[in-house]
C-alpha cells in the first residue's frame, strides 16, 4: 500500500523513539599499549622482510674467482689451470679467469694467496713445493697447514729417468754401474726441485754421487741434456714425452711404482734395481686457510667432479699426469700434514734442510 513503511530488508524506526545501547566489544576500547607492541611486532617482520631478502648472499660464487698460477704461462701447471678454469666455468656460470705470478719458486704466489680474503674468489694451482718448502726454506712468509687449505687434490705426476741414446746404458742397472766408474750430471728445475729431490733419493738408496746441474725450469734441463752437457735426467712427464717419442731421449724407468699409461715398456725403479722407490709430485688447488667451510666444501664437489669428467683422463694423460679427484677438505688437510713429513725426509737426505 502506497505510503506505507516497506517492511521488506530493513525496519524503520519512529524517529521520536529512543536509539537502543550499543553493547560494548573490544574494539570499542582504546588501543592499550600492549597491543601497540604486539601489531609493532607482527607488521615488522613483514616491512624487514623485502629488505631481508635483498642483503641474503648470492650462491657462490657470484663473480669470477681469481685461479692463480705460480709459474711463467706454457707449463703443464698452467696448461692443466686453463684446462680446469675452462669446465669450471661451464659448470658454475662464472669466469675462473688465471693470473699468473711466477717468483721465487713458487712462494710469491703462495703468499699472496694465503694474505687473500679468505671468501672463495682467490684460488691457485699448488705443487708438492708447498709441503716441500716447509723443510727446503730457513723461513717462510706463512705456514701451509696454517695458512692455507688444500681444497682439491687433481693428479699425480710421475717423473721418468731419462738418458741421451749416445749414453751407453739402457736399464737402471747400468747407470748405475756407469756412476760408479765415472762422474755423472743430471739437470734439475733448480736447487730443490723435485728433478733435484728425485735424483738424491735415487742415489741415496744406490748409494752412487751424481752432480746437480740446475736450471731455471724443466725445458732448459732438457735441452742441455740433449746438447750433452749433462747425462741424465729425472724429468717430468708432460715435456718428456715428445722427446722420448721422437727417440731423442732414452727412459730408463718412472718413479712410481705403477708404469704410465702412454710409456707401457718403461718399468717403475721399484721393479728396476731399486727396492721401495716410489715418488710423484702432485698438483692441487688451495685457497686461505679462513675460507668458509661451506665454500670450501663447493670448490672441492666442483673440482672433484670435474676431473672425473670421461674426457678429462685423456688429457691428463697427455699432460703426464695421473687423474686424482678424490677426498674431502679435512681428509686433504690430514694429506698436506702427511706431505709435508715424507718431502722433508727426502729433503734432509738430500743436504737440503734449510738451505734456501
Amino acid at each position: 500500500m502506497r505510503g506505507e513503511p516497506h517492511m521488506l530488508g530493513r525496519i524503520v524506526r519512529d524517529p521520536g523513539a529512543a536509539r537502543p545501547a550499543r553493547p560494548q566489544c573490544e574494539t570499542d576500547k582504546p588501543m592499550s599499549k600492549l597491543s601497540r607492541r604486539t601489531l609493532f611486532a607482527i607488521t615488522l617482520p613483514a616491512l624487514a622482510a623485502p629488505y631481508a631478502r635483498a642483503q641474503r648472499p648470492k650462491k657462490y660464487p657470484a663473480r669470477p674467482v681469481a685461479f692463480i698460477v705460480p709459474f711463467a704461462p706454457g707449463g703443464d701447471t698452467d696448461l692443466l689451470a686453463h684446462l680446469l678454469s675452462e669446465r669450471l666455468q661451464q659448470a658454475v656460470g662464472q669466469p675462473f679467469p688465471v693470473e699468473n705470478r711466477p717468483g721465487e719458486g713458487t712462494v710469491i704466489a703462495t703468499n699472496f694467496v694465503a694474505k687473500s680474503a679468505a671468501d672463495g674468489y682467490t684460488i691457485m694451482m699448488a705443487v708438492s713445493t708447498l709441503a716441500i718448502d716447509v723443510t727446503l726454506y730457513k723461513k717462510l712468509p706463512y705456514d701451509p697447514a696454517k695458512d692455507l687449505a688444500l681444497v682439491a687434490l687433481i693428479a699425480s705426476v710421475p717423473f721418468v729417468l731419462v738418458v741421451r741414446p749416445s749414453l751407453p746404458v739402457h736399464s737402471v742397472d747400468d747407470i748405475i754401474k756407469l756412476a760408479k766408474k765415472r762422474p755423472l750430471s743430471y739437470g734439475s728445475g733448480g736447487i730443490g726441485s723435485f728433478h733435484h729431490l728425485a735424483a738424491a733419493l735415487f742415489a741415496s738408496k744406490t748409494g752412487i754421487k751424481m752432480t746437480n746441474v740446475p736450471y731455471h725450469g724443466t725445458a732448459p734441463a732438457l735441452n742441455d741434456l740433449l746438447a750433452g752437457y749433462t747425462q741424465l735426467m729425472f724429468s717430468d712427464l708432460g715435456p718428456a714425452l715428445p722427446l722420448i717419442g721422437s727417440g731423442k731421449l732414452r727412459p730408463l724407468a718412472i718413479t712410481t711404482t705403477r708404469p704410465f699409461a702412454k710409456l707401457p715398456n718403461v718399468p717403475p725403479l721399484a721393479d728396476a734395481g731399486v727396492p721401495g722407490f716410489d715418488l710423484a709430485a702432485w698438483q692441487g688447488v688451495i685457497a686461505p686457510a679462513k675460507t668458509p667451510g661451506d665454500i670450501l666444501a663447493e670448490l672441492n664437489a666442483q673440482f672433484n667432479a670435474t676431473v672425473a669428467m670421461p674426457d678429462m683422463r685423456g688429457q691428463f694423460t697427455d699432460l703426464g699426469m695421473n687423474p686424482i679427484g678424490t677426498g674431502n677438505p679435512s681428509q686433504l688437510a690430514a694429506f698436506l700434514q702427511a706431505e709435508i713429513v715424507r718431502w722433508g725426509k727426502i729433503v734432509e737426505t738430500a743436504g737440503l734442510a734449510k738451505s734456501v
